[in-house]
């Protein structure tokens, strides 16, 4: 069974664990490491064999527009993360909309594809935000993946869907794929990356995404670059749950990145939903 493999293409300084602490308007004063830490995964992808879908920041795509053609040159899916890494509740419906149009054409435009997937920054498409999936069909998107079925104090619906399933709008549908989650003791446990692939032993991590798998679903995984950039600058003055949230085990990310890859079969997240939509 094919599992999607994502990465939400932004830098260490763009983090929500960070964003009290560094405004976007001093992203510039920062170190620029996206482009090395990004191409580190791509190699360890190209290792591996494996092809995945790149949620690409528009911000990032305007400083660095080579590492989108580079992207896309190496056999990925180039997606949309949205043009200005901000909390979908925290923006208007027109905001949202500028947003994500900005970036779907920029993106298009540097990769030569189509794209039609979107995943907004922190998964912060909630119910807060009614509105969201009908503009992302307005605005041609096809899929989505910003739902994530969780209590979280910055975003999650634990409500929603854990697996994948069509959202109807008043303008049309699209199909959601949320990260991986197991049901443990009534409880939605997050297992599909990030800090949770730091977090858990990877012998666990392993066991909980076979165990969805064996109930015959595909997991959506997902990984940020600068997790595999153990060397980059420590942000002075970020609260203590924030560094932990961030700096957690990222000398290791790497080397489990690479069981991961061994471990299970893995492809862009349109191939597996496209199947989804045939089938």
């Amino acid at each position: 069974m094919l599992n999607a493999f994502t990465i939400d293409v932004e830098d260490y300084f763009q983090v929500a664990a960070f964003a009290k602490t560094i405004p976007v308007g001093d992203w510039d004063k920062w170190e620029f490491r996206v482009e090395g830490s990004t191409e580190k995964i791509l190699a360890i992808l190209d290792e591996a064999g494996v092809k995945g879908t790149f949620f690409v920041l528009g911000w990032i795509a305007e400083k660095a527009p080579q590492l989108v053609k580079r992207i896309a040159a190496c056999g990925h899916t180039v997606a949309s993360h949205g043009t200005s890494h901000q909390f979908v509740h925290l923006q208007t419906e027109a905001e949202f909309r500028e947003d994500v149009k900005t970036a779907r054409k920029m993106l298009q435009d540097l990769s030569g594809q189509a794209v039609v997937s979107y995943r907004a920054p922190m998964f912060s498409i909630t119910k807060k935000t009614p509105w969201a999936h009908r503009v992302l069909v307005e605005e041609g998107y096809l899929y989505d993946s910003s739902v994530f079925p969780i209590h979280h104090d910055l975003y999650g619906n634990p409500d929603a869907p854990t697996r994948i399933h069509r959202i109807e709008t008043e303008s049309g549908s699209l199909l959601e794929f949320p990260p991986a989650i197991v049901k443990l003791l009534g409880q939605n446990i997050p297992v599909g990356g990030g800090g949770y692939f730091r977090l858990f032993p990877f012998a666990i991590t392993r066991r909980m995404l076979q165990s969805i798998n064996a109930a015959g679903n595909p997991f959506m995984f997902y990984l940020h670059p600068w997790e595999v950039d153990p060397d980059q600058p420590k942000v002075p003055g970020a609260p203590l749950k924030s560094r932990f949230r961030h700096y957690l085990n990222l000398k290791r990310t790497a080397s489990r990145l690479r069981r991961l890859l061994l471990a299970f079969p893995f492809a862009p997240m349109e191939e597996i939903l496209c199947q989804k939509q045939t089938s």
